[in-house]
């Protein structure tokens, strides 16, 4: 399992909300599937007004979110 960091920006009514978001998962095509799923269900945001502006791969020690962080270690015991 790979973490990403995505960094971009979302339409909230009438004016755009940057955002930072960890997400672990297979790979960037799936991770990239998961927030744009993640942001449409809680903010009611379309695909169409996510913009994703940034996508990085973390290093473990570059993980910020605990959640992330220990998903990314219980991985790592289970192989």
């Amino acid at each position: 399992m790979k973490a990403f960091r995505f960094e971009g920006e979302f339409l909230m009514k009438d004016k755009w909300q940057n955002f930072v978001k960890e997400i672990a998962s297979k790979n960037k095509k799936t991770a990239t599937e998961s927030l744009l799923s993640d942001m449409g269900g809680r903010h009611r945001a379309k695909r169409k007004n996510i913009k994703i502006h940034d996508v990085k791969e973390l290093k473990l020690e570059e993980i910020e979110s605990p959640l992330v962080r220990e998903e990314m270690a219980g991985d790592k015991g289970g192989e």
